[in-house]
């Protein structure tokens, strides 16, 4: 899986980042993403894409990363913003932030999707389609960004427990949209995503 990156070191770039994001589909929560820079040789004996792992695996993976990492680094944007700025730009706006964290600084990102996905940075960029299960940086890129964001709806799980984030991690499950018609959203639901749209638009908002 890191054929992606030698071809970089190859080229004469030293510091690469994998780069990906998590909770772009949920209808609560941010959306993160994060940057990962690995050593040249770094190896994890089962890595592919975080959404085919178990949530223990993820774990595991998530704390061997961090230990063996170069540099790492996440970006959040809340529901506010995305609501405001649309979940595109807010995933672009997230990647942004964590890729201008790493340091040293980065020289070469491969990212995670399509061309829609490069960033406004003067840094050269590489976008691969289906990255996370294509490039070593980019995977460890989204098992970082998945588990932080789980942990983070694990949170607010915590604080409205009437939606069980710590379940559905904000995704539209069909008694998450039961919670929301029940209740209505609470603060971190994505008003402009349908489902809490549709509750909105009736007027059910509490």
């Amino acid at each position: 899986m890191d054929s992606f990156e030698l071809s970089a070191y190859k080229r004469g770039y030293r510091v690469i980042a994998g780069v990906d994001e998590a909770g772009r589909g949920p209808l609560a929560g941010p959306v993160v993403a994060a940057a990962v820079v690995l050593p040249p040789g770094f190896r994890l004996d089962g890595l592919k894409d975080s959404k085919q792992l178990t949530e223990k695996k993820r774990q595991r993976f998530y704390d061997i990363i961090l230990n063996g990492a170069s540099s790492w680094a996440l970006g959040v944007v809340e529901p506010s913003v995305i609501d405001r700025i649309n979940i595109l730009q807010a995933t672009r706006r997230a990647m942004k932030e964590a890729v201008q964290q790493i340091l040293p600084a980065a020289d070469y990102l491969l990212i995670d999707g399509a061309r829609a996905q490069r960033l406004n940075l003067p840094i050269t960029q590489e976008t691969i389609i289906r990255g996370d299960t294509l490039s070593i940086s980019v995977a460890c890129a989204s098992i970082i960004a998945k588990v932080s964001r789980d942990r983070i709806m694990e949170i607010y799980h915590h604080q409205f427990p009437q939606y069980n984030f710590i379940g559905n991690k904000g995704y539209g499950t069909k008694a998450h949209l039961e919670s929301i018609r029940c209740h209505g959203p609470c603060k971190i639901h994505r008003r402009s995503f349908r489902g809490v749209k549709e509750t909105l638009d009736q007027g059910e908002e509490k």
